[in-house]
């Protein structure tokens, strides 16, 4: 008996066989160089807009504020290269000196407070508070516009007609002006950010909270250990890396620190609440001197670039004890 072998009866069938063996060999890890560059176009095309927004507001004003930090340039005329003499004259101005020191001190006021509080409350909506909504009211201050809040707070502790001061009146307490006063301008400012900012910090804490494991602190109670205990052994040494980025973040912008100045004191009385951006903004617009204004300006940003490289070198924050 003859055995007959079924061949393949039409061109149809022998090309869709070549085609399957291709797809077999090219696999979904073998794409064509075509289906890359079609991706990347794609990808670049959605990232044009940004591009041009950083270019355009970021890139070219930082480059000219460093060439114009060189040179000595009003806004009625053309700038005139004067090298270094900005830098020079910057070591040896009081006035710069003296707002860095109340920029440190507000700084130091800021951070201090705004983190301990958000941590706080972090830890008990975390620990206490599961409501959504009260979460969102957490939030709200940080949504409120920093100059209105500054207004608000301005109007509330108001020498003669703020809230504050006719309850301190009632209860017997001398009134105190808080932003006419050298003691109490910058620790009052410092108060007024903190309060709005606190929420916004908080829930950044509260989302690397929501990122340690609950086993973690289930073995610690096993062991025994008490809840401080817990709190210093495993929620810190995990929590660094987000708490190391919150510092990051309030520092940068707690020497940044200008429109709550602007409309409650403006760098007074006699100075006492002039930081660096009040003076910086007084050089440029209120005497025209755009080219001193930039040297302080490249000045602060080398100052916060050092200081976030420090926090981020020595305190590890790309570094998790989870890994």
């Amino acid at each position: 008996m003859t055995t007959l072998t079924k061949q393949p009866d039409s061109a149809s069938e022998r090309s869709r066989g070549r085609s399957n063996r291709q797809t077999r060999k090219q696999g979904p890890g073998n794409r064509s160089l075509t289906s890359r560059l079609g991706d990347l176009k794609i990808a670049l095309f959605f990232i044009f807009p940004a591009v041009i927004g950083f270019v355009a507001f970021f890139l070219i004003p930082t480059i000219r504020g460093i060439y114009l930090s060189f040179t000595e340039y009003s806004i009625l005329g053309e700038p005139t290269w004067i090298g270094v003499k900005n830098y020079t004259a910057i070591f040896a101005d009081e006035l710069f000196w003296n707002a860095m020191g109340v920029t440190l001190q507000y700084v130091g006021l800021n951070i201090g407070f705004q983190t301990v509080i958000a941590l706080g409350l972090a830890l008990l909506m975390h620990r206490v508070a599961k409501s959504t909504w009260i979460r969102g009211a957490l939030l709200l201050p940080f949504l409120v516009a920093n100059v209105i809040v500054a207004l608000l707070w301005f109007w509330m502790l108001d020498y003669q007609l703020g809230i504050v001061n006719e309850i301190m009146s009632w209860v017997g307490l001398p009134r105190v002006a808080f932003f006419g006063s050298e003691q109490w301008a910058i620790p009052t400012i410092a108060f007024v950010n903190v309060w709005r900012h606190m929420g916004y910090t908080a829930l950044l804490i509260f989302a690397g909270l929501q990122a340690i494991p609950n086993h973690l602190y289930e073995v610690a109670n096993l062991d025994g250990a008490s809840p401080a205990r817990t709190f210093w052994s495993v929620t810190m040494p995990l929590l660094r890396p987000v708490l190391v980025l919150v510092l990051v973040v309030t520092v940068i912008g707690s020497f940044q620190v200008f429109d709550t100045v602007a409309v409650t004191t403006n760098g007074g009385p006699v100075n006492a609440s002039r930081v660096i951006q009040m003076y910086i903004y007084q050089k440029a617009f209120g005497e025209s001197d755009f080219g001193y204004a930039s040297a302080l300006s490249v000045i602060l940003f080398v100052i916060l670039a050092l200081v976030a490289f420090v926090q981020m070198k020595f305190l590890k924050g790309n570094e998790s004890d989870l890994d």
